[in-house]
């Protein structure tokens, strides 16, 4: 059941090379060293399909699980990376890439044979109440 529509945005720490620039392209993007989500991640597979049909080849630095170990490597000018837009803040910065738009929709699985809970039934409906009110 979708709940959250979560745009995604290209960063950059703020001294990058990138990040003055007035337009960025994925060429220019692609000739600096990226830090990603695992490439068993949804995120991963997006970036990655984006690379793929424009025939680019990112050079990965790593790779993680942790979202906030990602925003720390790309605040200290490690590499570039795809993290959602809720997450920017002054220690990095958005890359304006005019041609792309990325985006994930986040929400829950459960199981079709089986009740939720009251418990999970709250849960889930605070997800989608704080979902409503951050909506543009």
């Amino acid at each position: 059941q979708p709940i959250w529509h979560d745009r995604l945005q290209f960063v950059v720490a703020p001294d990058h090379p990138l990040a003055t620039l007035r337009e960025v392209a994925l060429n220019d993007v692609v000739a600096h060293p990226a830090v990603l989500p695992d490439p068993g991640t949804f995120t991963h597979r997006i970036v990655a399909g984006l690379f793929a049909e424009r025939g680019l080849v990112p050079h990965l630095r790593m790779t993680t699980n942790y979202l906030e170990t990602i925003k720390m490597l790309v605040s200290v000018g490690l590499a570039w990376s795809v993290l959602p837009e809720r997450m920017i803040d002054h220690q990095i910065v958005a890359l304006p890439l005019a041609d792309v738009a990325l985006s994930r929709e986040l929400g829950s699985v459960t199981h079709g044979g089986r009740t939720l809970s009251r418990a999970a039934q709250a849960f889930v409906a605070l997800l989608q109440a704080q979902a409503e009110m951050e909506a543009p």
